[in-house]
């Protein structure tokens, strides 16, 4: 019987273990080469004053502003892998030995406050995103840049390819991929605690409140309720939730009338990029690559809802079928497979609608959008309340969306091109 176990752990082993074959080698060193000339690349940039941040301080403040960005967001996808796999974990296991996990543990498993740091973490993404888009975003794509050609530029500069390999990399993948083996350690230590205070404070604020307000709409329309370890709010606390949830509404509001207005008028970074490209098909592309965001996010909560399905339960239609045939393919490699192409694929579409939602207008001259104060428009020219429209119509509002109606999904003809899509990224060893 002993043996049979020992077997059957064996086997169980070598299904999860990496063979290293020479084509998977050569993918490795590729994506090292391929991330190190991204750094290069992206460095050289900022040295030309070639971005907006650096051209409005200067090149040593843009790189150090850059690194740290990239150095939080290593920080708030680790700890979202942490925090996400630890509840089932006793916290008296590892409270003397890692006393600030404990801390962590105890502050994010309190009543419904994982689902705040969930919340707040996302737009702090989204935010952190956006700073590096700034940083190492050409505003001018004709620039010389280490005497490359265009064609290299345009892929790696203005495209972003430079980004979003080094933005995945250094301060996604990688760092998911640790915490998730050390979910104990990695955020045994105050920045993780100063991390997760922060996304408490960003959901605390409200800004991204009206997300609940779409909550209970598809809540009511599944006839799923809304699961939570609290009692329900009554009092003050009532009204102090729904008066957040209408500024939230304001806010968003607000954030989608500066962001129409602008594209409308050709008053953004992609009129003065591409000046050949309508206004109209700039406000497609921005709808368009918030709904490639959206239904990404979505597929990761529909693919991890059904994969706890038996399989003749998981898809009914012609594209459920072969979406779920492809996804858990073999050993079960193609999930995986997937959220690596998926961040990809996330995280291009996330810079893309950053450069889209920049704004090109020079507070002072009587041109600010909507009236605003000069110092208003100059925060606005950054862009950041591209981060505020993506976090709650794209990313949350499809997320609730997947967790309420995950066979819709699943059963779609753009889930089934979607995870082509990512799975052929994945195979390119990027």
């Amino acid at each position: 019987m002993t043996e049979v176990k020992v077997t059957k752990r064996e086997s169980h082993d070598d299904a999860h273990d990496v063979k290293l074959t020479p084509f998977l080698a050569f993918k490795y060193i590729a994506s090292i080469c391929l991330l190190c000339f991204s750094i290069i690349i992206v460095v050289a940039l900022i040295f030309t004053g070639n971005t907006r941040v650096s051209n409005e301080t200067n090149p040593w403040v843009c790189l150090i502003v850059m690194i740290l960005a990239v150095v939080w967001l290593s920080m708030i996808e680790g700890q979202q892998a942490s925090l996400v796999g630890l509840p089932p974990v006793d916290p008296d296991l590892y409270k003397d030995t890692h006393p600030i996990t404990y801390k962590n543990a105890a502050l994010a498993f309190k009543g419904d406050n994982l689902d705040r740091y969930l919340m707040g973490r996302q737009f702090m993404v989204l935010l952190v995103v956006f700073v590096i888009n700034q940083c190492g975003n050409p505003l001018d794509p004709s620039v010389d840049v280490l005497g490359l050609p265009d064609g290299v530029k345009l892929v790696f500069l203005d495209i972003g390819l430079g980004m979003i390999i080094f933005t995945c990399i250094l301060g996604q993948l990688t760092t998911q991929v640790n915490a998730s083996h050390c979910m104990i350690d990695f955020i045994n230590n105050y920045f993780a605690l100063f991390t997760l205070y922060t996304a408490m404070a960003v959901e605390f604020s409200g800004v991204m409140h009206s997300s609940y307000l779409i909550q209970n709409v598809l809540s009511m329309v599944s006839g799923k309720p809304i699961q939570s370890n609290e009692e329900p709010k009554s009092g003050f606390t009532f009204f102090f939730f729904w008066a957040r949830v209408l500024m939230s509404l304001a806010i968003l509001g607000f954030c989608l009338a500066v962001t129409l207005s602008a594209l409308f008028h050709g008053q953004t970074q992609m009129a003065v990029k591409y000046p050949n490209v309508p206004n109209g098909v700039s406000v497609f592309l921005f709808f368009f690559f918030m709904a490639i965001v959206g239904m990404l996010e979505g597929m990761q909560i529909a693919f991890f809802a059904v994969a706890k399905l038996p399989a003749e339960e998981r898809g009914k239609s012609f594209f459920g079928k072969k979406t779920c045939d492809l996804l858990f393919k073999g050993k079960g490699e193609n999930l995986p497979g997937f959220m690596i192409g998926r961040q990809l694929t996330v995280v291009f579409s996330f810079f893309l609608v950053a450069s889209i939602t920049g704004l090109n207008i020079t507070p002072g001259e009587g041109e600010n959008i909507l009236g605003v104060s000069d110092g208003a428009q100059a925060f606005l020219n950054y862009g950041f309340q591209g981060a505020v429209i993506t976090t709650i119509l794209a990313s949350i509002t499809w997320q609730l969306a997947a967790s309420a109606f995950p066979m819709a999904f699943l059963n779609n003809p753009v889930t089934y091109i979607l995870l082509c899509i990512a799975l052929f990224l994945e195979f390119t060893g990027l």
